[in-house]
């Protein structure tokens, strides 16, 4: 009886080992499928069409009557609206999260965690309608913004889009910090703020990296949110008021109407595959950041 209860024992645990392998084995596989996929579709931009990784990159040229797909319109405006939501969203949701874990009464931090928490699950179609009805008219009637579309706009609810996440981070760096850094600041006679500003925002700084840091992932792969807001004009971005697109805009907008093979399919794959390895870059830096504060 002892004997058959092992065996049986054994056999759940290697069964339940080789579906862990499969499912394990299966989702590297899958990742390495689309990064292939895109690497080479990506690519047929230089290698079939023939077009210059350089003016890919670096020209504003974006014609594809004349065959010049030049995409630095799109990564510009990419890097403005992402900089943009960084810059405001990213110094608020730390502000909230130091309040959050080291200034709000505890029954209002219970309170106001899962109402942050809340505000991931909203569809980003609904911030982007928030922002067209309500930030659009606002833009075009107190700026000199014609339309209401813009970088601003976009920046904007982009920002508000990241706070969850940076909020959460920013309250996780904060409470992993050794109560010992807390105590012994004020045991020598700083005050709470000189506390918080000397002590606790260095110590966690690497923490908050990676809040800012998931920050920007989000914003970079926003496409939705934006496309509401931001024009999707083909033409850098004017100041902050200014009307312009993204990669990801430029993508939503132009696939469905693009031909397989075309130099427009193409380069919208290479404008893709750009992404991707932008949120490489952005996930390295994640581990960095951790093994440093580990």
């Amino acid at each position: 009886m002892i004997a058959s209860t092992a065996q049986r024992a054994h056999r759940n645990e290697r069964i339940a080992l080789y579906v862990l392998r499969f499912a394990a084995g299966f989702v590297i596989f899958a990742m390495a499928v689309v990064l292939v996929y895109l690497a080479v579709e990506g690519t047929k931009t230089f290698f079939v069409d023939h077009f210059s990784l350089w003016s890919f990159l670096f020209s504003p040229n974006y014609d594809l009557d004349s065959n010049h797909p030049g995409a630095a319109i799109f990564i510009v405006g990419t890097l403005a609206v992402t900089i943009f939501a960084i810059v405001v969203g990213g110094p608020f949701g730390i502000a909230v999260g130091v309040f959050l874990s080291e200034i709000a009464p505890a029954q209002m931090a219970l309170v106001l965690k899962p109402a942050i928490e809340l505000l991931v699950g909203i569809p980003s179609v609904v911030y982007g309608w928030l922002g067209l009805t309500l930030l659009v008219p606002l833009i075009r009637d107190h700026t000199s913004s014609a339309s209401g579309f813009s970088l601003a706009g976009a920046g904007i609810v982009l920002a508000i889009m990241i706070l969850p996440t940076v909020i959460s981070l920013s309250e996780d760096a904060f409470n992993s910090l050794p109560p010992s850094l807390k105590e012994g600041s004020l045991a020598l006679g700083a005050t709470r703020f000189q506390t918080i500003m000397r002590v606790l925002l260095p110590s966690a700084s690497s923490g908050l990296a990676v809040a800012l840091i998931l920050g920007i992932a989000r914003a970079v792969g926003e496409t939705l949110a934006i496309q509401l807001v931001i024009g999707n004009a083909t033409v850098f971005p004017a100041g902050i008021f200014g009307p312009t697109a993204t990669l990801t805009t430029v993508i939503v907008g132009e696939m469905p109407s693009a031909t397989e093979g075309s130099l427009q399919e193409h380069a919208l794959f290479s404008m893709a595959f750009l992404l991707l390895l932008i949120a490489m870059v952005l996930i390295l830096l994640v581990r960095f950041a951790l093994r440093k504060r580990s």
